[in-house]
C-alpha cells in the first residue's frame, strides 16, 4: 500500500547488531508533519531513546542513517543524506551529511531511515538489497581501508553499483574523530561518527535497491525542478563552483586576511597562490565529479604530475581541507596537502580535525611544550608536510604519538597537561576554516552551534561577502549598511538565526549547503514550495509553518545539548579569538566580541540568559515532553 505523503519511502529499518536482528517500522505520520525528514527526524529519536550521560562508544547509542522527502528525487543537488549519533568527540549532538549516490540508492531500497544500536559479537557488516536484509561478516574487510573495502563489497556481490558506506582503520580503532566515507571522496565526516560505526563492531553498510520515490504533484514539482536547474545555471557564482569546486574560496579568504594559518596564529598565508583554485585548475586538475542530480558539480578530482608525489590521484581537496592540512600546518606544497587529504579518506579521518590536531602539536613544539623525543623523533617545525604524514599514519593506527593525537585536540592537551589555551575548539570541536575575528557573524555561528564549532548549519554570506542585494530584500533597506559590515555587531544575532532556521529544513529535506552558499540559490520560500509538491502537505507550502517547524527542530537539539549539561558557558570561543587582535590582514587589531550578540540571539530564540530554552518557547512548539524531561533533570525550573 502506497505511503499517504509524497517524497517518502513510509518505511524505517532498525538492525539490533548484538541481536544481528532487524526489523521495518512504517514512517509515523507524526514525525513526518513534525520535522520533515533527516535532521529533524534524527533530533526527534535521539532525544526520545538516548539517555543522558550515556558513553557515546556504547551499545546503547543510536547511529541514525537518514533521508528527506527530496533524497532521490530530480531536485537539484538532493542526493544528499546524513548519519547522526551522540558524538565521541564532543560528547553532545553529533550530525554530519554528505553527498554522492549513497542516500538515494537507501530510498531506492525502500527505506527513510536506518537505525543501529548495540554491539556485533564479531566484525560485520550489513548488506541491504531491496527488501533483503543481512548481517555479513567482515573478517576479510576488518583492517582494510576505506576504497578497498568498498571494492571488495561490490567484487563479493558482483555489482560495481552498490552503495557503500564504510569506516577505515581510524574508526575500527575509535579514533575520536574518525569519519565515514562513500563514493570514495564523500565524507560523513567531523564527530567521529565512524568512531560509533567501529564501536558496533559495523564495518560497511552495503546498499541496492530498485523502487522510485514518488513525488505527489508531478506537474508542479517538474515545473519547480526546471526553474531551480536554470537558476542554478544563470549563477555567476555556481559556475565558478563547477569550474573550481571549493578551492575558489582560498584566494578570497588570502584577500580578507581570513586564511587561517599556523593554528590560527594569524589570517594571512604567504603562499597562498600555490594553493589556490586557478593554480589547481592549471597545474593539477583531473577531471569533475557530481553527486547524484546536481548541477552545480563541485567536485573535484586532482593529479600531481611531478615532485615527491607524483602520481598521486584523489578526489578534492576541498577548502576546507586546503585550510587545515595546508595554511593551517604551514604547508605550501599542494601535492602534500592533497595526498594528505587522500591518507584522511583512506584511514576514515575526519581532515578538518586531523590537520587541526596536527597544528595544535606543531604549537606546542614550537613553543617548547613537548620535545622532539615526545613527539617519537618527527621535527615538527611549520610546513614540515613530511612529519603531517606521519601524525596523520600515526593518528590512524593509534601509534605512538598518534595515541594522544586520536582523542582530539580537547582531550589530547587534557591528557598532556600544557597546550590548553591553544586548541581551537567550541564544545571540544576543531575550529574549520573561518575566524571570528574578522567577521562577526561567524564568531556567533560558531559559538552558538549545536554540535561544535560548525560551518555549515548557520553560517551567514551577507556580512562575509557583502551582498547588500540580497540583504536588502531579505531583511530591508533600513539595516544597511550595519548589516553587511563584517566588524560590527549589530542585526548578526538576527541573520544567524535566520540562516540556523533555514538551514534546518535544508537538512531536513535534504539538500546541498552550495544551494544555499555564495549568494543563496534558494532559501526558505523555494523550500516550501518544493516541500509542499513534493509530499502533498499544504502546510509545507506556508513559510509560518516552515519556519516553525525550524524552530522545533533547532530547540529539540538544544535541549538535547542541555540535557549533557551545556549551556551559556559553552557558547564561547577560543582564547587566542577573544583576546588577541588579528595581527595583520585587513582584519588587524580585531577581536571577536561574543556578549552582546549572544544575549540577542538568545532572546530571538526564546532561551533565558543562560541560553536554555524556556518552558513558554517549548510548550508553545509542542515540545512538552522536552519540559517534563528537563525538569525532571533539574535544568528547567
Amino acid at each position: 500500500m502506497p505511503y499517504k505523503f509524497g517524497g517518502y519511502m513510509g518505511q524505517v529499518l532498525r538492525v539490533d547488531l548484538t541481536k544481528e536482528k532487524s526489523a521495518v517500522e512504517q514512517l509515523p505520520h507524526e514525525l513526518v508533519l513534525n520535522y520533515l525528514g533527516g535532521t529533524g527526524f534524527a533530533a526527534r529519536i535521539l532525544f526520545n531513546e538516548l539517555k543522558p550521560g550515556m558513553d557515546p562508544l556504547s551499545p546503547e547509542n543510536r547511529l541514525i542513517f537518514a533521508t528527506g522527502p527530496l533524497t532521490g528525487t530530480l531536485w537539484t543537488t538532493a542526493g544528499r543524506w546524513a548519519a547522526f549519533a551522540k558524538s565521541p568527540l564532543t560528547g553532545i549532538w553529533g550530525e554530519s551529511h554528505s553527498g554522492g549516490f549513497f542516500g538515494p540508492e537507501l530510498k531506492y531500497a525502500g527505506y527513510d531511515m536506518l537505525v543501529l544500536h548495540g554491539r556485533a559479537k564479531r566484525p560485520v557488516y550489513l548488506w541491504v538489497d531491496d527488501g533483503t536484509v543481512e548481517i555479513l561478516p567482515a573478517k576479510g574487510l576488518w583492517g582494510r581501508n576505506t576504497a578497498e573495502t568498498t571494492n571488495l563489497i561490490r567484487e563479493q556481490h558482483g555489482d560495481r553499483e552498490i552503495e557503500v558506506a564504510s569506516i577505515g582503520q581510524a574508526g575500527e580503532r575509535f579514533v575520536r574523530f574518525a569519519c565515514i566515507m562513500n563514493d570514495y571522496q564523500d565524507t560523513l565526516g567531523r564527530v567521529g561518527l565512524g568512531a560509533v560505526m567501529g564501536s558496533k563492531n559495523l564495518k560497511a553498510v552495503a546498499v541496492r535497491g530498485s523502487q522510485a520515490v514518488k513525488v505527489a504533484d508531478d506537474d508542479k514539482f517538474m515545473e519547480l525542478v526546471e526553474d531551480a536547474h536554470e537558476r542554478v545555471l544563470k549563477q555567476p557564482q555556481a559556475q565558478q563552483m563547477t569550474k573550481y569546486g571549493t578551492p575558489l574560496l582560498v584566494a578570497y579568504k588570502s584577500k580578507i586576511g581570513e586564511l587561517p594559518t599556523r593554528n590560527h596564529q594569524t589570517g594571512v598565508f604567504a603562499n597562498s597562490d600555490k594553493l589556490d583554485a586557478d593554480t589547481i585548475r592549471a597545474k593539477y586538475y583531473a577531471k569533475t565529479r557530481s553527486c547524484f542530480a546536481c548541477r552545480i558539480m563541485c567536485k573535484k578530482v586532482n593529479r600531481i604530475p611531478e615532485g615527491k608525489y607524483k602520481g598521486t590521484i584523489s578526489g578534492g581537496p576541498e577548502y576546507e581541507s586546503i585550510y587545515s592540512l595546508g595554511t593551517n600546518c604551514g604547508v605550501d606544497d599542494f601535492g602534500a596537502v592533497l595526498r594528505a587529504n587522500q591518507l584522511c579518506n583512506l584511514y576514515g579521518l575526519d581532515s578538518i580535525s586531523a590537520g587541526c590536531v596536527i597544528a595544535w602539536l606543531m604549537e606546542c613544539y614550537e613553543r617548547g611544550l613537548v620535545t622532539r623525543k615526545q613527539c617519537d623523533g618527527l621535527n615538527l617545525k611549520w610546513g614540515n608536510h613530511d612529519a603531517m604524514m606521519a601524525l596523520i599514519e600515526k593518528i590512524a593506527m593509534r601509534e605512538g604519538i598518534g595515541d594522544l593525537l586520536a582523542k582530539g585536540s580537547y582531550y589530547a592537551a587534557k591528557s598532556l597537561g600544557k597546550g590548553a589555551d591553544l586548541v581551537m575548539h567550541v564544545k571540544k570541536l576543531e575550529i574549520s576554516g573561518q575566524d571570528g575575528r574578522t567577521h562577526r557573524s561567524v564568531a556567533l555561528t560558531h559559538a552558538i552551534s549545536v554540535r561544535g564549532a560548525d560551518h555549515l548549519r548557520s553560517l551567514v554570506t551577507v556580512d562575509q561577502l557583502g551582498y547588500e542585494d540580497t540583504a536588502a530584500k531579505r531583511y530591508g533597506k533600513d539595516k544597511l549598511p550595519e548589516i553587511c559590515d563584517p566588524y560590527t555587531e549589530k542585526y548578526k544575532a538576527m541573520v544567524v538565526k535566520d540562516a540556523e532556521d533555514t538551514f534546518a529544513i535544508r537538512d531536513s529535506l535534504i539538500v546541498c549547503w552550495y544551494s544555499c552558499g555564495w549568494p543563496p540559490i534558494f532559501w526558505m520560500p523555494d523550500f516550501a514550495a518544493v516541500a509542499s509538491a513534493a509530499t502533498g502537505i499544504k502546510e509545507f507550502g506556508r513559510l509560518k509553518e516552515m519556519y516553525r517547524i525550524a524552530q522545533r527542530i533547532c530547540n529539540l537539539r538544544r535541549a538535547f545539548n542541555v540535557r549533557e549539561r551545556l549551556d551559556k558557558r559553552h557558547d564561547s570561543l577560543p582564547k587566542r579569538f577573544t583576546h588577541e587582535p588579528m595581527p595583520d590582514g585587513p582584519g588587524k587589531g580585531q577581536v571577536a566580541n561574543l556578549e552582546l550578540m549572544l544575549r540577542e540571539y538568545y532572546e530571538l530564540r526564546g532561551w533565558n540568559r543562560r541560553g536554555i530554552p524556556t518552558k513558554r518557547t517549548l510548550t508553545e512548539l509542542g515540545l512538552l515532553d522536552v519540559v517534563r524531561e528537563l525538569k525532571r533533570l533539574g535544568r528547567m525550573r
